[in-house]
């Protein structure tokens, strides 16, 4: 009897323990001074996570930048297909055929979080959900988001779908910087469609002041995750927590940290506070300002094997732009092999003055580098296996 009390404790005792060591590990935060681009505060910051819904800031980035190039209007209508239909929960529950306009198709987004709408945008924007996730990943790379991959348009559970602290800071950012215009929907806090009223799942937004923006996420793999943009007195942060424990957590956490990172900045703090467990080798928080024309590239070169790391290249061109392309492409075509690893386009200047940019991706195995180039192979793609030091650093390119 008491080795049958024992083990009940035993057992007891590791269930209470076990999900606070769950949170722990996926947990990531930090604060950006959206003004300078300087970060206040870090930890875990280029760890990569489950993003969840944050995952939708990049969707309506897409929507934005297409309003912008005037491909689409606010009143432009988007088709609902059986497939989009089939998403799970959270969705708005259209049915086969069922239209949206663009303008609602946002507002649903930032509001409800509909899952179905996510996958309609996908599909109206770029045929497949599978083609917007991969000019998804591609812009991402172009606005700094440099150890981001998306798999869908809504953050629904994928493995590949992988992203950071810092790199939803950036998103963030780039989404004030880059659509002034629009930015302001991201406040709404209902938003009332089909006689039913929908809520803002931010609630930073009724109980923070100064906050104006931009979006949470849950899974279950993910925890509750916040991206919060906060502006007082002519000063705006951008706070990012991955891992909350529930909702209500995750906000009372977000609140301590944007009132550290405004102390801060009352303090004359100007200096970058960055995790001191934060790796030498990771991004650095310069690529926030990186235009919208500009590739960045990932700083750390990767798993480590021994004493090296291992990428693949898959070619070398005399554009950027088109380097950074060519390796979104080839991981698309190997995504379960390359589901850790993330887009590098790394400078080379040749003997003659002739500068190039090899096509990478950095972050993988050995093993998965020789199955990728095998893979790609059979598809007539030139690939390269890349055995590099492991404390070979990739230096970040700027707009040209």
């Amino acid at each position: 009897m008491a080795s049958a009390t024992i083990l009940v404790i035993i057992v007891a005792t590791i269930a209470l323990i076990a999900p606070v060591q769950s949170a722990q590990a996926k947990y990531a935060s930090l604060i950006l001074d959206a003004e300078t681009g300087k970060v206040l505060h870090s930890v875990n910051a280029d760890t990569r996570n489950y993003p969840a819904s944050l995952t939708k800031m990049m969707t309506i980035y897409m929507v934005f930048a297409a309003l912008e190039r005037h491909e689409i209007m606010p009143d432009t209508k988007w088709k609902a297909s059986a497939r989009a239909v089939r998403q799970p929960a959270s969705k708005l529950g259209m049915k086969k055929g069922q239209t949206l306009t663009v303008r609602d198709a946002v507002m649903l987004l930032i509001t409800k979080s509909a899952n179905d709408v996510a996958t309609m945008i996908a599909e109206n924007m770029s045929g497949t959900e599978r083609e917007f996730a991969l000019a998804m990943t591609a812009t991402a790379r172009k606005i700094g988001m440099s150890r981001t991959t998306f798999r869908n348009a809504s953050g629904l559970p994928h493995k590949g779908q992988l992203s950071t602290a810092r790199d939803m800071a950036t998103l963030g950012h780039a989404l004030l910087r880059d659509f002034p215009a629009y930015y302001h929907l991201f406040s709404t806090a209902k938003f009332k469609y089909d006689d039913r009223t929908y809520k803002n799942h931010n609630k930073l937004l009724a109980s923070y002041d100064g906050t104006d923006g931009i979006k949470t996420g849950y899974i279950r793999a993910s925890g509750y995750n916040l991206v919060a943009s906060v502006k007082r007195n002519g000063q705006r942060l951008i706070g990012v927590v991955f891992g909350g424990d529930s909702s209500k957590m995750r906000n009372r956490h977000m609140v301590k940290l944007l009132d550290k990172g405004f102390r801060i900045l009352n303090e004359g703090g100007g200096m970058a506070m960055a995790s001191a467990a934060s790796p030498a080798s990771t991004p650095t928080p310069s690529s926030a300002h990186a235009s919208a024309s500009s590739t960045t590239v990932v700083a750390s070169a990767g798993i480590t094997s021994g004493k090296y790391a291992w990428a693949i290249q898959v070619g070398a061109f005399k554009s950027k732009d088109h380097a950074n392309r060519v390796a979104v492409e080839a991981a698309g075509i190997v995504p379960k092999i390359m589901s850790n690893g993330f887009v590098a386009v790394v400078p080379l200047t040749k003997k003659s003055g002739k500068l190039l940019y090899r096509s990478r991706i950095h972050g993988i195995t050995k093993g998965q580098a020789y199955r990728a180039c095998k893979v790609l192979e059979k598809r007539k793609i030139n690939c390269m296996e890349v055995r590099l030091p492991k404390n070979q650093q990739v230096a970040q390119l700027g707009a040209n």
